[in-house]
C-alpha cells in the first residue's frame, strides 16, 4: 500500500470494519508479537500517554494509528491495570474528532482532580493549506470511563515558538498547578521545555522555559517528565538533534535524564547533579518515556519500544511497536536505578535452575525470564534465541575482570534492525565484580536489567521462532533461573 498525505489522515469513520478486523488477526497471529507486553491490537502505537493512577486502578493510554505501521492521525487507545502487569484493553479513548486535534490527538498526561482524570494532550490542528496550529486541551475521565473533551484548547502557542510545542505534562507542585511542554524556539530552532502556571487549571500563563542546562539540546525536545525519586527531581526527555560531544548517544534520537539537586519551577530552574543528561536506557530502541508518582510514594516509568523516523520487520506485517515494562525508578547516590516490579513474578511458570552449564536450553519458547549471576574474572557470550548450531542468535559479550563491560549484538539475529544506527551497544561495568542480569525475553522484544537495575538495554530483534537455544560458548562459573512466562491478554 502506498502511504499517501490523504491515506493516513483518512477519517476513521471512513475505514471499513473489515479492514480493520483484518489487520487485528494480521497482528494476533504474528510470530514476533508480544503477549506479556503492551503492543498494538491493530497498526502502530507510539508514545505513551495518560499514565496515572485512578479510581482504584492504573491507567495507560497509547498514541495509536489502527490502519497500519505508519504515522497516520492519531488517536489514544486506553487500558487498565490492577497492578501494572496485567492490562485489559478498554477501547478508543481520545479519537481526532474535533476542530482542535483534527490531524491528530498527540501525546500529554494524566492528572487526577476533583473524582476525574484529566487527560492533558496536544491537539494537533491543520488548516486547509496544511498549516499546523498545536492547541494544548483538556479530556475529562470520569469513574465510568467515559472521557469528554473539553470546547477550547488551556494553551495556545506563543509567538516565540515554532509549530512543534506538544507533549504537555500537568502536575500540581507546592500548591500551584504546572505543565510542561516540548517547544523549538522559534528564532534560535533550539529545543526548549517551556513552563505554564496556573492557580485553578484554567487561566494559565507562561512562566518560560526551562533553565537546566547551559548547552544546545538540539533542535526539538520531545516528551518532558518531570518526577520526584527518592525527593530528588528527575527531568526524563527526549532531545532531538542533540551534539554528542555534549551526551554520547548511537540511537537516531536518545530517550535522556538528569537528576536534580532542587527544582524551582516558579522560576523556571532546574539544577542538575550532574553536568550532562545520560541515557535513560543503554540500548536500541527506547523513546518517549512517560514516568508518574503514584500514591504509593514510587515513580513508575514506562517507554515506548520504537524510535521516529525509524522501520521495523513487521512494518510488512502491518503492525508496528510495543512497549516496555513498567519500571519502578529510584535513585542512590545521585545514580538512577529502574527495577522490574515485583508483580511481573506473577507470571512466571516452569521454573528451572541452572549452574555452570554451558549449554541450557533448546527449548526456551518466545516468552521467558532468565535471572542470571556471573562470577567475576570471566569473558564469555551467552546467546539467547540461537539455532542450535549456535550460528545466528543475540549476542550478550561480557568481561567481569578488570575491564568489566557487556556488549549486545544484535548483527546476526534475523532481520536487521535499523544498522545505520550500529548493531551493537557496549555497557561499561565497575570491574571485578559479579554480573548480574535479568532478562525478559517478549516475543521480538528483550528487555535486559543489568546490575540490579544500574543499567537497562532494550531492543527489538526478530529471531526465528524455532530458534529457542540458550547457550554460553564454553563453560562458564554462573547461577541462573528460567522461567517460562504466562500472557497477560
Amino acid at each position: 500500500m502506498e502511504w499517501t498525505r490523504e491515506k493516513r489522515y483518512l477519517k476513521y469513520k471512513d475505514w471499513d470494519a473489515q479492514t480493520l478486523l483484518n489487520l487485528q488477526t494480521q497482528a494476533a497471529t504474528s510470530a514476533y508479537q508480544m503477549h506479556y507486553h503492551v503492543h498494538p491490537l491493530s497498526g502502530l502505537i507510539n508514545d505513551p500517554n495518560g499514565f496515572s493512577y485512578y479510581n482504584g486502578e492504573y491507567h495507560l493510554f497509547c498514541q495509536s494509528y489502527p490502519f497500519g505501521p505508519v504515522h497516520g492521525v492519531k488517536s489514544w487507545i486506553h487500558f487498565a491495570s490492577p497492578d501494572m502487569v496485567h492490562w485489559r484493553y478498554l477501547g478508543q479513548a481520545i479519537n481526532p474528532d474535533s476542530d482542535v486535534d483534527n490531524a491528530g490527538a498527540y501525546s500529554g498526561s494524566g492528572f487526577v482532580h476533583d473524582g476525574q482524570l484529566l487527560l492533558a494532550y496536544t491537539g494537533n490542528h491543520r488548516d486547509e493549506n496544511w498549516v499546523r496550529t498545536p492547541y494544548q486541551v483538556i479530556a475529562r475521565m470520569d469513574k465510568n470511563n467515559k472521557i469528554v473533551k473539553d470546547t477550547d484548547p488551556i494553551i495556545l502557542p506563543p509567538e516565540h515558538v515554532t509549530e512543534h510545542f506538544r507533549d504537555p505534562q500537568l502536575f500540581e507542585h507546592n500548591g500551584k498547578y504546572y505543565i510542561i511542554l516540548g517547544a523549538q524556539d522559534k528564532e534560535t530552532k533550539s529545543g526548549k521545555i517551556d513552563i505554564y502556571k496556573s492557580d485553578d487549571l484554567k487561566n494559565w500563563h507562561e512562566v518560560g522555559y526551562l533553565d537546566f542546562s547551559n548547552e544546545n539540546m538540539g533542535y526539538m525536545i520531545e516528551c518532558p517528565n518531570l518526577v520526584f525519586v527518592n525527593d530528588q527531581p528527575v527531568l526524563i526527555f527526549c532531545p532531538q538533534g542533540l551534539d554528542k560531544k555534549i551526551a554520547d548517544y548511537d540511537n537516531i534520537y536518545p530517550n535522556m535524564y538528569l537528576i536534580g539537586k532542587n527544582i524551582d519551577l516558579a522560576k523556571a530552574k532546574f539544577t542538575p547533579v550532574q553536568k550532562a543528561p545520560k541515557n535513560l536506557d543503554d540500548g536500541f530502541d527506547v523513546y518517549a518515556t512517560q514516568a508518574f508518582n503514584a500514591p504509593d510514594g514510587n515513580a513508575y516509568a514506562i517507554s515506548w519500544v520504537g524510535l521516529p523516523d525509524c522501520t521495523y520487520p513487521t512494518d510488512n506485517e502491518n503492525w508496528a511497536n510495543t512497549y516496555s515494562q513498567v519500571k519502578r525508578l529510584e535513585v542512590k547516590d545521585n545514580k538512577l536505578y529502574q527495577h522490574p516490579l515485583k508483580a511481573i513474578e506473577s507470571l512466571r511458570m516452569d521454573h528451572v535452575a541452572y549452574s555452570n552449564q554451558a549449554h541450557l536450553t533448546d527449548h526456551a519458547s518466545s516468552q521467558y525470564e532468565l535471572k542470571l549471576s556471573i562470577k567475576r574474572n570471566q569473558a564469555g557470550k551467552l546467546v539467547l534465541n540461537a539455532d542450535t548450531s549456535m550460528q545466528t542468535g543475540l549476542v550478550l559479550d561480557f568481561k567481569t575482570g578488570d575491564s568489566s563491560r557487556l556488549i549486545i549484538d544484535r548483527s546476526n539475529v534475523g532481520p536487521k534492525v535499523n544498522p545505520d544506527y550500529g548493531e551493537q551497544r557496549e555497557v561499561l561495568l565497575d570491574p571485578n565484580k559479579d554480573l548480574d542480569l535479568d532478562i525478559f525475553v517478549d516475543g521480538s522484544l528483550c528487555e535486559i536489567f543489568i546490575n540490579n537495575g544500574a543499567h537497562v538495554a532494550t531492543l527489538r530483534f526478530f529471531a526465528d521462532p524455532e530458534n529457542q537455544t540458550i547457550s554460553f560458548d564454553h563453560d562458564i562459573d554462573y547461577d541462573a533461573d528460567f522461567w517460562k512466562m504466562m500472557p497477560i491478554m
